[in-house]
């Protein structure tokens, strides 16, 4: 593959204790995704939000939240990305799910 390459970036935004068949959702998310077999995917725990509901989840001492917000992400080319949104559909109860075109300028593993 030559670089820089156009692919995309989809990125989901849920809570922690958000669940799919009484798992907890992003690794299920994450666990589809290299099922699917595309190219990467990661899991950020964030240390303070709100989402629609306008309610703050934040790890301060005082306020302690154990709903924190989850960001997956996932790069691939577009239609490797098209593959695991029937899946978010379904699986993907309350949150926000956004896809952007990228650049890839450089993509490489070990052997």
């Amino acid at each position: 593959m030559k670089f820089p390459v156009i692919g995309q970036a989809l990125r989901i935004y849920i809570g922690e204790n958000d669940t799919w068949q009484g798992r907890p959702l992003y690794e299920e998310i994450v666990k589809k995704a290299r099922e699917i077999n595309l190219a990467g995917a990661t899991v950020f725990r964030g240390s303070m939000g709100y989402g629609a509901a306008s309610r703050i989840h934040t790890t301060k001492v005082l306020r302690l939240s154990e709903d924190l917000p989850i960001v997956i992400e996932i790069v691939d080319e577009a239609d490797r990305i098209d593959l695991i949104i029937p899946f978010l559909d379904e699986a993907v109860q309350e949150g926000l799910i956004t896809r952007e075109n990228i650049t890839v300028i450089k993509y490489r593993h070990n052997k």
